[in-house]
């Protein structure tokens, strides 16, 4: 792809789920250059719409990598091994906010931030909700967080006034908005 390729790579660091690794791309020109690389399991975000269709479930969470709450769409990484997207947001939607959707539709797959990471997310839009009687919350940032119902006749000042700074949020909302538009 326009002349660059990878000539080699060692992973650097590991943490967790993600590992830093130091590629080595030889360039058109036949220069090698260094290039750091964050590899990511993947992910998959849901933007759990209520039976109106007029309002959907967020969460308020804290973000340590911001050291912020924000508010976002129920999202989580792809670390379970063979597991499919479908089956990992159906995991989060009951984890993050105790809820079953009956039909999960496609919206979009996207690289969150490829100029340093290989995140792959798929997003979701979840109909059909159903409350779960319990759920259990994974993390100290889940068992914390708060949900929260969010019109989509309001996504856009939401956004606008910085209410909403998740990117997976701002993407997921939009488009969760236009395809239930598109079908009314």
């Amino acid at each position: 792809m326009g002349g660059f390729r990878i000539v080699g790579q060692s992973t650097v660091a590991t943490g967790g789920f993600l590992r830093l690794a130091d590629l080595r791309v030889e360039g058109p020109d036949g220069a090698v250059h260094e290039r750091f690389v964050v590899r990511h399991p993947g992910a998959v975000v849901v933007v759990p719409v209520t039976d109106d269709r007029a309002h959907a479930l967020l969460v308020r969470q804290y973000r340590v990598a911001v050291d912020a709450e924000l508010l976002e769409v129920p999202a989580g990484k792809r670390d379970v091994a063979g597991e499919a997207p479908e089956a990992t947001a159906h995991r989060e939607l009951e984890e993050e906010i105790g809820h079953r959707a009956r039909t999960l539709v496609p919206l979009a797959e996207f690289f969150n931030t490829p100029g340093f990471c290989d995140e792959y997310t798929y997003l979701y839009c979840a109909v059909g909700l159903e409350a779960l009687a319990s759920h259990n919350t994974q993390t100290a940032e889940e068992h914390a967080m708060q949900i929260e119902r969010v019109a989509l006749a309001d996504v856009e000042r939401l956004v606008a006034t910085r209410a909403i700074v998740d990117a997976k949020t701002i993407i997921g909302l939009l488009l969760a908005k236009a395809h239930l538009a598109d079908r009314t």
